[in-house]
């Protein structure tokens, strides 16, 4: 079967990429009521505002209404009463030569694609060094049940296999695809699209701890390192753990921040690694955890320039 934009993997599910439009939930307002004292007397004002006190109580229980979420903030499209919102991190190797035949077919195809079938495009990227050829792409849904039912209808979408049929008759337009299911972790600033890099890079950062570590490093990370990273001048944007059945996923942390250049992403680590504070944090986190809290060669680091038809940029 076609994938989209990507050649076939080992699990079906990987296959093509699309999702039917998340509807939004209703938000529900309860009509408040605004007795004026002056109209009225003492025992009908208390009942009156015991009736909006209890009106609102209602509101914040009724299970059809916004309810808040830890990771994702009030309930919204995003998330459902399973749990938090899901995010799949694609990583596209392209094959030679055709980055630009892959561009168009997502510009002009995949993202329309997406959402018909109500898969949310949050971000994509290209890395800044131009010999590494790969696309980065992440995508949210409501719910794992719901990424598997939305993907299977946009791979089954006759527009999105005539596309496909049609961009890779000279060829594949790529050579192997990465796909990690990912939730926020609880430190994680609130999901945000638009313009957050202001015309800057954007720093893609994979941490793998030692076995039984990632705690201790979700709590320097959550008590100290994103707000010595924002003292800094680093923009803390999402964070990340893989969902329990991923590869991994004990042992790793995702994250993005952006910059305004890689040349000031450079000054910025090179302030946070002198500042007291940090070395401070990182020797009482390192000390409580028995050793360090990443893995030899555990720290990796890309740097990202968003697509031009990237929502996020």
């Amino acid at each position: 079967m076609a994938t989209a934009n990507s050649p076939s993997t080992s699990n079906p599910s990987h296959r093509a990429d699309l999702i039917p439009p998340i509807s939004s939930f209703p938000l529900t307002t309860p009509v408040g009521l605004t007795p004026n004292p002056t109209t009225m007397n003492r025992r009908h004002f208390l009942l009156s505002t015991s009736a909006a006190a209890g009106a609102l109580a209602l509101a914040g229980c009724s299970s059809t209404g916004p309810r808040r979420d830890i990771l994702v903030g009030p309930r919204t499209a995003t998330t459902t009463s399973a749990g938090p919102a899901v995010y799949e991190m694609r990583v596209y190797t392209i094959a030679p030569g055709k980055a630009t035949d892959l561009h168009n077919r997502f510009r002009n195809h995949t993202l329309g694609l997406f959402k018909r079938h109500g898969v949310e495009s949050v971000g994509y990227w290209t890395p800044l060094d131009t010999a590494d050829q790969r696309l980065f792409f992440l995508l949210r849904y409501p719910s794992r049940e719901a990424r598997e039912t939305r993907w299977n209808a946009f791979a089954n979408d006759p527009d999105w296999k005539a596309a496909y049929k049609a961009s890779e008759a000279n060829g594949s337009l790529v050579t192997k695809a990465e796909n990690p299911f990912l939730i926020r972790t609880d430190y994680s600033p609130v999901h945000r699209v638009g313009n957050i890099s202001k015309g800057g890079v954007w720093e893609l950062r994979t941490y793998t701890t030692p076995p039984g570590r990632l705690p201790n490093l979700d709590a320097r990370f959550r008590d100290h390192t994103i707000s010595l990273f924002a003292k800094h001048g680093m923009t803390n944007w999402l964070y990340f753990h893989k969902m329990a059945d991923q590869p991994e996923a004990d042992v790793t942390l995702m994250y993005f921040l952006a910059h305004a250049s890689r040349d000031a992403a450079k000054a910025s680590f090179g302030s946070f690694g002198n500042d007291p504070a940090w070395k401070t944090a990182r020797e009482a986190s390192e000390a409580n955890a028995g050793g360090s809290l990443t893995a030899p060669g555990g720290v990796k680091s890309v740097f990202l320039a968003a697509t031009d038809y990237s929502p996020t940029r």
